[in-house]
């Protein structure tokens, strides 16, 4: 891991974490709610956010002693209410079924009801009341203070997942701050964790790029870096997490109904309703830069201060900034840039003179076209005023003009140093002729030569398009 840290100068540590981060960002109220699980519950889904289904909750001995089991499905998960770390926290996976019918059995004979844990040991009432009173007692609290106990629905495992995680449960922890998502992994239980989504107790973390929603690095536990699920050759990386933007979008709101600046939202999905959120963390653990081989230190710096207004704004944010892991892949692979359909380009025009503006990146256009105005700035203005004297032709027969270009290219760009030939095109508005320039333009930091055509574009939505003869050294992803 020495490569990691010594590339990770952004490493976010617990004092910082703590000083910089919980004091000043994570108020009294908020993190009352976060510690909290059954009034966190009731927040959330007042607030429309999926929560797991509340069984039944135990506060003293006394409702202990009057409880009906019964009343118990199948499988439930049984936590202590102001639990942390995953202590404490008790996961059944199904029924005993009795050795002989119950009908031959008589009433005073009855066995004990028993369930099914995810190490295949049978856990009885008995056994579950000593852990209810444990967490009565306060034994997995913070601070040690009495507790409550509550059994919870257990989810149903996403079909997706079923290779990855041993038994339990898979989740997936967002890190927010001021709004925006800045990190996101996923934990995988394991058979070392005992079924549960817990790195502290032996599960796997996989690292999540935020713009695809797909997982990049992986840890065992707090530490080791894997590849592969232990023991198999199923790799860790490259899994599309489902219901991406939905998981992001649940962990903003959550954010903002609790109250807490910064936060860890743990969200799992369930093969019926989707993603839900288990719990909220006040104070979340640091090994999810390590997951991500990645240090959370500069990506807070990056977003502290920013004004956002939405949810929508923040998911973006977080999406444009941390995202773009995957596409370092296909970029080493290929040897070309990724760029979207929308990107910001420089274009450089005579005696230096440089323009920012927004380009289109258009795969269906031949060549780049840049707008009357914008080649006026770039210092064409002469080139415009020659072309103008030019006479248009006066058929518009495609044989005719073809033989016209080199004619029109000879006569007129020998006569104009600046204007490298004559465009004759037909396009949905009909014939058009037009002058075509070369200039420098930087696109993702790449500065290309262009030959590039001006048209009066002052009505379409961006001055520029990018045609195919200057994205060679590109790839574009069209949903950027």
């Amino acid at each position: 891991m020495f490569d990691f840290f010594k590339k990770s100068g952004g490493l976010l540590g617990m004092n910082a974490r703590n000083l910089d981060y919980i004091r000043p960002h994570n108020r009294k109220r908020g993190r009352e709610i976060a510690d909290n699980k059954l009034v966190c519950k009731r927040i959330l889904k007042k607030s429309g956010l999926g929560v797991p289904a509340l069984l039944a909750k135990i506060t003293n001995t006394e409702e202990l002693e009057r409880f009906d089991w019964s009343t118990l499905p199948n499988s439930f998960a049984l936590k202590p209410n102001r639990g942390f770390g995953g202590e404490g926290i008790l996961v059944v996976y199904g029924k005993k079924k009795p050795t002989r019918p119950v009908s031959n059995i008589p009433e005073d004979e009855m066995p004990e009801e028993a369930w099914i844990k995810a190490d295949g040991s049978i856990i009885r009432i008995g056994d579950i009341k000593r852990h209810i009173r444990n967490i009565l007692d306060g034994s997995f609290s913070l601070s040690n203070i009495p507790d409550i106990a509550f059994f919870e629905e257990r989810l149903t495992l996403l079909k997706l997942f079923k290779p990855y995680a041993y038994k339990g449960i898979p989740d997936i922890r967002v890190i927010v701050f001021n709004r925006v998502p800045v990190m996101a992994m996923l934990r995988l239980p394991t058979r070392a964790s005992d079924g549960k989504a817990n790195l502290q107790q032996g599960a796997i973390g996989v690292g999540i790029d935020l713009a695809t929603g797909t997982t990049t690095h992986a840890i065992l536990g707090k530490g080791a870096a894997i590849e592969y699920i232990p023991g198999t050759r199923l790799a860790l990386s490259g899994i599309k997490i489902p219901y991406w933007k939905d998981i992001l979008k649940m962990s903003v709101v959550a954010q903002e109904v609790s109250g807490l600046g910064f936060l860890g939202a743990d969200i799992a999905i369930d093969r019926e309703r989707g993603p839900v959120i288990l719990e909220l963390n006040a104070r979340p653990g640091l090994s999810i830069q390590l997951a991500n081989s990645s240090g959370l230190k500069r990506r807070l710096e990056r977003v502290s201060g920013i004004k956002i207004k939405t949810a929508e704004r923040g998911i973006r944010v977080g999406m444009n900034l941390f995202g773009g892991e995957i596409e370092e892949e296909i970029e080493e692979l290929s040897g070309k840039r990724v760029i979207g359909s929308i990107e910001k380009i420089k274009l450089i025009g005579k005696d230096g003179k440089e323009i920012e503006v927004e380009a289109k990146i258009d795969t269906g256009a031949d060549s780049t076209s840049i707008d009357t105005d914008l080649a006026k700035e770039l210092g064409f203005s002469d080139v415009l005023e020659f072309f103008e004297t030019i006479p248009k032709p006066t058929s518009t027969n495609r044989d005719d003009l073809k033989k016209l270009s080199d004619e029109y290219d000879v006569t007129y760009r020998n006569a104009h140093t600046d204007l490298r030939a004559i465009t004759f095109t037909y396009s949905a508005s009909g014939f058009s002729m037009r002058p075509k320039i070369e200039i420098s333009l930087i696109m993702d930091t790449i500065e290309i030569p262009a030959s590039v055509t001006i048209a009066d574009r002052a009505n379409l939505e961006y001055p520029v398009i990018i045609g195919r003869k200057s994205l060679r050294k590109f790839l574009v992803d069209v949903s950027k």
